[in-house]
């Protein structure tokens, strides 16, 4: 049975960070096939290795996505020799085209499983200890947005809950029913913000906050040997990768012609490319052996 687990969170935010910058950056960059393959592939085992079973949901969520994507770009693109058919008195939707819409569809569901993971693992604290000291108001605004999203989309959801219970369902009734109860539901939520915002900057008041010009920060993590050389693998991925596109490993043109580079450095760098995307879900996986094992003993 697959349990909900996270050992990679437990290193230093500065790993966690430099991972997730590293895998969102070459996520938007690489279209080359094979490391596009890689990425939906470790992105979407580490969210699994996080979500558990629950995680396959939010997977078949983004199958829709993907198709949507991948075939309505040959409606507006037309680039290509190997026409598939016409349409629209002989508009032609071309297999070039549809390869690169697959390819986009599949960058923008890697960036969606790889933020969705990095919201499991990046919490407020982590995010403030690493940006609090050279940026305190940004972080410090950042990290409330990022909280106040799932605190927002709780009290909708009880609010929508109360409503039902007294026989004023938001998805019942006719149209402008239905118009009219999301208003009054919108309208409490602006309410319960405002006064959320007032509590909040009275709290933050009471407790000193704008009062020094200079901040001090707490610590929560220290770096650790695990710490130092996860940096240093992770560096030398980095530098590996970087390298062979350098080189052209990553070059792939879609339209008009299909070309795909096919050289050592493609191959150098897609292995690289796999060993650093694979590094959380091979320390969850390590994890998940030994808490096995020790079970067995018990």
């Amino acid at each position: 049975m697959m349990r909900e687990t996270d050992t990679f969170s437990a290193y230093h935010p500065i790993i966690n960070f430099t991972f997730f910058f590293g895998a969102f950056v070459c996520g938007m960059f690489f279209m080359h096939p094979v490391f596009l393959v890689c990425s939906v592939t470790f992105a979407a085992l580490y969210y699994l290795s996080i979500k558990g079973r629950s995680g396959f949901r939010y997977l078949f969520g983004m199958l829709p996505l993907f198709l949507f994507l991948a075939g309505i770009n040959p409606l507006f693109n037309t680039y290509g020799e190997h026409v598939l058919f016409t349409y629209f008195s002989g508009r032609p939707y071309t297999l070039e085209a549809l390869g690169y819409g697959m390819t986009i569809a599949a960058m923008v569901v890697t960036i969606f499983l790889w933020f969705a993971s990095y919201n499991a693992v990046m919490t407020s604290d982590k995010f403030m200890y690493l940006f609090g000291r050279f940026v305190p108001s940004v972080s410090l605004i950042f990290t409330m947005v990022l909280r106040l999203i799932p605190s927002y989309r709780k009290k909708t959801e009880q609010i929508r809950g109360a409503r039902q219970g007294i026989g004023l369902a938001a998805d019942a009734g006719t149209i402008s029913e239905k118009v009219s109860q999301g208003m009054t539901i919108l309208s409490a939520m602006m309410s319960w913000a405002l006064e959320g915002g007032l509590v909040m900057a009275d709290s933050m008041k009471s407790r000193g906050y704008g009062c020094s010009k200079t901040r001090t920060s707490y610590a929560l993590y220290r770096f650790e040997t695990r710490d130092k050389a996860m940096i240093g693998m992770m560096a030398v991925l980095l530098l590996v990768i970087a390298w062979c596109k350098i080189r052209g490993g990553t070059a792939v043109v879609y339209t008009p012609v299909f070309f795909m580079a096919g050289n050592h450095y493609t191959v150098i760098g897609a292995a690289a490319y796999a060993l650093f995307l694979a590094i959380p879900t091979a320390v969850n996986f390590t994890e998940e052996i030994i808490w096995y094992i020790l079970r067995s003993k018990i």
